[in-house]
């Protein structure tokens, strides 16, 4: 007999459910499957669970883990292993449910260049009372809003622009143009943006250059 003609080959072989425990795992999964004998059906599974568990020692005395083992034993089983489990024995149709999508909120602001909390804020400050506090908010907000335009690759603009945007977005609940105040000068934002500090010198292959100089 020739032993070439006994190989077996993965593209003959059945798919693995369960890739991460190999052929082996899934050879006596199906063994216990095919034995009559509920007893020794039960030993053999409460075996297999064992050998699972060794694999991850640190977590195999834990409850929420052997729940996790058992799921996986009738997962490897297609659910076809009749034993007694210690935990609910689960459903291929639960298993193959497909959950709710997600309901992601679709934002199309006008002004994407202030982000979406800005108008949170901004229907925060409308909630509230009219005083000092609500005040001292809305121009905490207008000063954001200026922050964020000038990252917007701007070197200034007025205020009178931010006063507008934000009537906007308020829908004429917040309108600052009358009060007559200024907001932090352009200049101010400018100078705290984040610059790259200085390194020194590099060499050809954009590396540091550390050693010392000779006199």
């Amino acid at each position: 007999m020739n032993p070439v003609e006994n190989l077996e080959y993965n593209t003959e072989r059945p798919k693995l459910i369960i890739p991460e425990y190999g052929r082996h795992f899934q050879k006596m999964v199906d063994h216990a499957v095919s034995i009559e004998d509920r007893d020794e059906r039960n030993k053999v599974a409460q075996a297999i669970i064992s050998v699972m568990g060794n694999l991850q020692p640190h977590l195999r005395d834990v409850p929420d883990f052997q729940h996790k083992l058992w799921d996986q034993l009738f997962i490897m089983a297609d659910f076809k292993l009749d034993v007694d489990s210690p935990f609910p024995i689960p459903s291929k149709e639960l298993l193959q449910q497909r959950p709710d999508p997600l309901e992601y909120p679709q934002n199309h602001p006008k002004y994407r260049f202030y982000g979406n909390n800005i108008k949170r804020m901004i229907d925060v400050a409308v909630s509230w009372e009219k005083g000092d506090m609500r005040d001292g908010l809305e121009y905490a907000i207008a000063n954001h809003m200026k922050k964020c335009y000038l990252n917007w690759n701007k070197d200034t603009v007025e205020d009178a622009v931010i006063f507008k945007h934000l009537k906007e977005l308020s829908n004429g609940e917040i309108d600052l143009a009358p009060d007559g105040e200024n907001l932090t000068e352009s200049n101010q934002f400018l100078k705290n943006r984040i610059q790259k500090p200085n390194r020194g010198p590099t060499n050809k292959k954009g590396q540091r250059n550390n050693r010392k100089k000779r006199f």
